[in-house]
C-alpha cells in the first residue's frame, strides 16, 4: 500500500469510529487519535482550543454534550499527504442529540496530521457549521 492508501484507509476506519464515539458521548477514542505533542489546536464550529490542556477541555465538554448519534458521514473532498505531514477536507453530517436536543447538521471540516511515531494524529481541526 503507498501512504496515501495507508492514510485514507486510517480514516475511513480508526478516524471514523472515533469521531461516530464522540458524537455518543465516548471522547476516548478521538483522544487517542490527537497527538500529544504541542502543537495542537482547534478553531472548532463552537469553541477553539490551543494546547494539550485545553484541549482536553473542549474534549470533555464535547463528550458532555453529544448523545445518541444516529448517523456519522465524513464526506471526503480532498486529502494528502506529503512525508509525515498530512490533510483531509470535507464535510461531516451528523444527526445526533446535542445538551439533550436531536439535532442533525453538516460541518465544512478540514484537519491536519503529523505522523509520529509510524502513527498519524490528528494535530489541528478547523470545523465551521454550512449554514446554505
Amino acid at each position: 500500500m503507498t501512504d496515501r492508501e495507508d492514510f485514507l484507509a486510517w480514516v475511513r476506519t480508526a478516524l471514523y469510529e472515533a469521531e461516530f464515539a464522540l458524537h455518543n458521548g465516548d471522547t476516548a477514542p478521538r483522544r487517542a487519535l490527537w497527538s500529544r505533542n504541542e502543537p495542537v489546536s482547534v478553531m472548532g464550529a463552537w469553541r477553539n482550543a490551543h494546547g494539550q490542556q485545553e484541549l482536553a477541555e473542549l474534549f470533555a465538554t464535547l463528550g458532555r454534550s453529544f448523545s445518541d448519534c444516529t448517523s456519522y458521514v465524513f464526506e471526503l473532498h480532498a486529502y494528502d499527504v506529503s512525508g509525515d505531514m498530512a490533510y483531509t477536507a470535507g464535510l461531516e453530517h451528523t444527526t445526533a442529540s446535542v445538551d439533550g436536543e436531536p439535532r442533525t447538521y453538516t460541518l465544512r471540516a478540514t484537519q491536519v496530521y503529523r505522523r509520529e511515531d509510524g502513527e498519524w494524529r490528528v494535530a489541528h481541526r478547523h470545523a465551521d457549521t454550512v449554514t446554505g
